[in-house]
């Protein structure tokens, strides 16, 4: 275990710095925002501008990084950042605001890209889980540092902005003073949707509205607590002590995850979201002590949404595909934390601060609604379900590393840069039955070898066995997720002229961009 840690010392600390500015900043904006009375629309807006950035930014960085290499455009990268910090430190313009928190978002996942080209290629197969344990744990714990020191700064001014920026400057330090070896460059795997709605759509549904949850609260929430009468000091745990909790009860969450319905679990932490939102819908006074136990609630609910629905997609697509499905699941969640705040500040300007947490118990009763077993049969069950289940950041900028360091994707066997055949499209064209309907539902015809349960031969369904997803997600999901699906072609291309897997790492990431 030190060991693991040791190996990449230099990498998990330029993670922690990235990510100690970026929760900083984050939660800073809403603090500065709200005591200069901006419209939460624009708050809203400001940090959807920088999800954006992330989700499709990915593009832009693996063409500088094609042209100048990994630590050139790390280094520059690093720069804009920098530069796009102090600017605003300097200039206080919201239209200006925005555009260059989605540079800087994109600025930011190139960065993230060149550090996971080095965990990637340099984890033994052996260390991947440890290594991806740590790496999960290093970027939980610089978002939650990020914020609580923002009550270090409780006048709101400029300094802040010129603490982010020394974070930016100081992760420039592990990766320029790293003895490894500079990785290869990589090729972003092409997304074949249909492939995937027709496995996921459940999952693809909950991940879309756990980002929406979660993009909103890493935004809005400093505007929430502020109307609750906290200063920045209180802010600040309010915070972190949900994004801690979050982080912590992951493993007990995955416990359960491993010996029950992982349908149910959803349905049933949908429910509890739900009802301990109630009390901080701002209709009652509540004591600060109060507040941060829900908001720690709240954390523990929201930030394992992520990791219990990756482990049911991974029941039901095939092991070889594993790598595109983390892409498309990072970039349904990235869509939702684009969106998420962009609405949730129109309601919060039109109705109050509290209906931040209105909305996140609409969208739980949503998924209670929607999340049924009755929508989910054994029709495409993996052979190896149920999967390990493995605790996941919630961050959208760590859609890079994930899938490559996952202990459930195999990097050598993994065929996602290959279209699915129409066999793995349609199981019943080789018999000649026909399309299956688009809601097969319960009713779903499960493979020979699979009971009507769903649960395969050998798996018993109280000890952990998930049942497969055959249901439609709805249309929101499927066309945020099929305007990707055009850029695929782009993907295909780079292989196409000579770069291919069988002489890279595949990363997986979707074709557009990444979609914390």
């Amino acid at each position: 275990m030190v060991n693991a840690i040791g190996a990449f010392s230099s990498l998990f600390l330029a993670t922690l710095l990235l990510l100690v500015g970026s929760g900083l900043f984050n939660t800073y904006l809403g603090l500065r925002l709200t005591a200069a009375s901006v419209s939460e629309v624009w708050v809203g807006g400001v940090i959807a501008a920088y999800y954006l950035g992330l989700v499709f930014g990915a593009r832009v960085g693996h063409k500088l990084i094609i042209r100048v290499g990994h630590i050139r455009a790390y280094v520059a990268m690093a720069a804009v950042v920098t530069v796009t910090v102090l600017i605003q430190a300097l200039i206080d313009v919201l239209p200006l605001w925005l555009a260059l928190r989605f540079v800087a978002g994109i600025a930011m996942v190139t960065q993230f890209i060149v550090l996971e080209s080095w965990l990637n290629e340099q984890t033994e197969n052996h260390l991947r889980g440890r290594v991806f344990a740590f790496y999960m744990v290093f970027s939980s714990l610089g978002t939650v540092l990020g914020q609580l020191s923002v009550g270090m700064f409780p006048r709101l001014d400029a300094e802040p902005l010129i603490f982010v920026a020394l974070c930016s400057a100081a992760c420039l330090i592990p990766v320029a003073v790293t003895r490894r070896v500079h990785p290869a460059i990589q090729v972003p795997v092409p997304i074949h949707y249909r492939y995937y709605a027709l496995r996921v759509p459940l999952s693809m549904t909950v991940l879309f509205m756990a980002g929406m949850m979660s993009g909103a609260f890493y935004g809005l929430a400093p505007v929430y607590g502020v109307a609750q009468g906290m200063d920045t000091g209180q802010v600040a745990v309010f915070m972190a002590a949900a994004v801690a909790s979050g982080l912590v009860f992951q493993w007990p969450v995955g416990w359960l995850a491993d010996r029950m319905s992982r349908v149910g679990l959803i349905r049933f932490n949908s429910l509890m979201l739900a009802l301990l939102t109630l009390p901080l819908w701002g209709w009652w006074p509540l004591p600060y002590w109060m507040l941060v136990a829900f908001s720690c609630l709240f954390g523990i609910i929201l930030f394992t949404l992520y990791p219990v629905a990756a482990a049911f997609a991974n029941d039901n697509v095939d092991p070889d595909r594993r790598v595109g499905l983390s892409a498309i699941l990072y970039m349904v969640y990235g869509l939702g934390a684009c969106v998420g705040p962009l609405l949730v500040g129109f309601l919060m300007r039109e109705l109050q601060a509290g209906v931040f947490f209105v909305f996140a118990s609409a969208c739980a009763v949503f998924l209670v609604v929607v999340v049924r077993p009755q929508r989910v049969s054994g029709a495409y069950l993996s052979q190896d379900a149920p999967t390990e289940f493995v605790p996941m950041p919630d961050s959208v900028q760590n859609q890079n590393v994930v899938p490559a360091l996952d202990p459930r994707v195999d990097l050598d066997t993994d065929v996602s840069f290959a279209p699915p055949s129409e066999a793995d499209l349609d199981p019943d064209a080789a018999s000649g039955a026909g399309a299956a309907p688009a809601d097969a539902g319960d009713g779903a015809q499960p493979p020979p070898d699979v009971p009507a349960s769903g649960i395969p031969p050998g798996h018993d369904e109280a000890a952990g066995a998930a049942p497969r997803e055959t249901g439609a997600g709805p249309a929101v999901v499927a066309e945020s997720a099929r305007d990707a699906a055009d850029d695929a072609v782009a993907g295909e291309e780079a292989v196409a002229s000579g770069v291919g897997p069988s002489a890279l790492r595949v990363m997986a990431e979707d074709p557009s961009g990444p979609g914390r």
